[in-house]
């Protein structure tokens, strides 16, 4: 039974749940629209675009990204003490702080490409230069409500977003493939080739047929993958629109409270200048080296394949493509749970430090471990028992299926480790640790390199060397962050409940679903009626288990968006 006071002292799980189920759309809808997109633009593509977004999302963390998380903490400070006024310009001084360094790290990315990436990553690169200006201002703007513990504008702006990607990365991919990467363009290569001997180009088709198909097949994946990051700029816009909208209609709101401020002093734009610069940097630094291992792996790789072991680009790229666009991209959807309940500890830790609540910080830090392990342990566990299906049902290319369904199952742990690292990340941010993560970030970095660069030198791994140090890195993070955690507030998690009996209830959920694919497909022969079916058996018997074996508790059940009605289904079923 839980009273007013447990439900006041909850909400911010309830605003995790509100931003997660915004965070799982928007990863679905990510997921739906980049199965059509692969189709379009093939691995090939997929390896241009990623390569170029794993270096913009770096520069994205370092100037923009950890705005909305650090800009949430330090308003949630003053809104703790009723300083709605320096509240609100700290919110101004952001402004300012985002359009100077999104301004400098957009030019950066567009004139640096050259240096950063090579091949055809570089036109797509210079295309993400643009989007790293917008996401500075809409971080500010999710921030603001974020400190506000309102998660329901930035959930909204999340869908928003995701659908325009959506909708414009799919068409611009095809826009610029049919305007500049058509057959004509290809025959003029043929035409440079013989134009001036036509005697030789009889023999020029034979021997010059394999090149030129090559280089049709190259720059139909750079254009498309530029259609792509078209698109992830138009998402970014549109959310821009949509949380300016929503600021302008609760600005008469934000200016009442600052009305009934009653606060004597007020901070000067300079002291806030300074605080915002001591506040944002740490986060971005955390952050950034948190994120880093993405990137650095990415360029090892690529470089190492092409200039060390002699492969080609179009090979080197198409592979990449497979791990990064396929596997990991699968792996990110529980991770966004996680995201979302971090994005909402930060302000509600960092308001229980200000009030030096060490009691409620304590149990609020052991509720978000616990709901982020129910939800990602049977997440790894469900991906590993149905890599394979899953894969066909998202990107259905047979020419890479098999690849990218076993690394999926080698990813598998992956998602326990980054989920957990995730949120200890954003607890120790929110309880003032901020520069903690980024000495474990850093010294997890040079491990998982040195296993990397060691693996792709000496073996023969190839993408399953990435694997290794995906993994090496999310549970090196993992073991240092919670370490720090403990010993900052002096907590211990709760750990049957929180990690044992999830654990248990997901190896049975496991082995009934992979038992309940292959029953269906006996019957069926189609993949989509047999994956969707064993994965919805899957979340009832993982949910059943779950109660039945005291996982969960009602209050908490009660505490999550729609939580009311889970309970009193799991009470007419005798469950609860």
């Amino acid at each position: 039974m839980t009273d007013n006071k447990g439900k006041r002292q909850d909400n911010f799980l309830l605003q995790a749940g509100i931003l997660a189920a915004a965070g799982l759309i928007s990863r679905v809808i990510g997921l739906l629209y980049r199965s059509p997109l692969a189709a379009i633009i093939g691995d090939l593509g997929s390896g241009y675009y990623q390569a170029a977004h794993s270096i913009y999302t770096i520069v994205l963390l370092i100037s923009s990204y950890s705005i909305p998380s650090a800009i949430s903490k330090v308003i949630a400070q003053k809104l703790a003490v009723r300083e709605y006024r320096n509240a609100y310009r700290i919110f101004l001084c952001s402004l300012g702080y985002v359009l100077v360094i999104g301004g400098i790290a957009s030019l950066f990315l567009f004139f640096g490409a050259g240096l950063l990436v090579d091949g055809n990553a570089i036109p797509v690169l210079r295309v993400f230069a643009p989007t790293v200006f917008f996401y500075g201002l809409l971080g500010v703007l999710r921030g603001y409500f974020q400190a506000h513990k309102s998660m329901v504008q930035t959930s909204v702006s999340q869908i928003l977003e995701q659908i325009a990607n959506a909708t414009v990365a799919i068409a611009m991919a095809l826009v610029l493939i049919r305007l500049f990467a058509g057959d004509a363009v290809m025959e003029m290569v043929v035409d440079g080739a013989t134009k001036e001997s036509p005697a030789l180009y009889g023999a020029a088709l034979g021997v010059v047929d394999a090149r030129i198909r090559a280089a049709k097949g190259m720059r139909r994946a750079m254009f498309g993958a530029m259609g792509s990051a078209i698109g992830t700029g138009a998402g970014v816009l549109v959310g821009l629109l949509f949380m300016w909208g929503a600021f302008r209609l609760n600005r008469r709101w934000f200016q009442k409270r600052m009305e009934r401020d009653r606060t004597q002093r007020v901070d000067s734009y300079q002291e806030i200048s300074r605080v915002i610069v001591q506040v944002v940097t740490p986060f971005i630094l955390s952050t950034a080296a948190y994120n880093l291992s993405t990137s650095l792996n990415s360029v090892i790789y690529l470089k190492l394949y092409r200039f060390v072991k002699g492969i080609d680009e179009a090979t080197a790229y198409a592979n990449y493509g497979v791990f990064s666009y396929k596997a990991v991209t699968i792996t990110n959807i529980p991770v966004a749970f996680a995201s979302a309940m971090a994005s909402a500890m930060i302000p509600s830790v960092a308001q229980l430090v200000a009030q030096r609540n060490r009691r409620e910080t304590q149990r609020k830090i052991g509720l978000a471990v616990k709901s982020t392990m129910i939800i990602s342990i049977p997440s790894a566990v469900g991906m590993f028992a149905l890599a394979r299906p899953v894969v066909q049902l998202l990107f259905p290319q047979p020419e890479s299926l098999d690849l990218a369904a076993k690394i999926l199952m080698a990813l598998s742990i992956s998602v326990v480790f980054y989920s957990l690292s995730t949120l200890s990340s954003s607890i120790l941010q929110g309880i003032g640790k901020v520069n903690t993560p980024i000495y474990n970030a850093v010294i997890a970095l040079v491990v998982q390199t040195g296993v990397l660069i060691g693996l792709l030198l000496g073996t023969n791994l190839d993408l399953y060397a990435l694997v290794i140090a995906n993994v090496v890195y999310s549970g090196l993070m993992c073991l240092l962050n919670q370490w720090a955690v403990r010993r900052a507030v002096g907590y211990r998690q709760e750990m049957v409940k929180s990690f044992g009996v999830p654990f248990a209830a997901s190896a049975v959920m496991g082995v009934a679903v992979w038992g309940l694919y292959g029953l269906f497909w006996k019957f069926t022969s189609s993949n989509v009626l047999s994956v969707l079916p064993a994965i919805a058996v899957g979340v009832c018997v993982y949910f059943v288990l779950l109660v039945v074996l005291r996982g969960v508790s009602e209050s908490e059940l009660g505490s999550i968006p729609k939580g009311y009605l889970i309970v009193k289904l799991a009470k007419k079923c005798k469950l609860m």
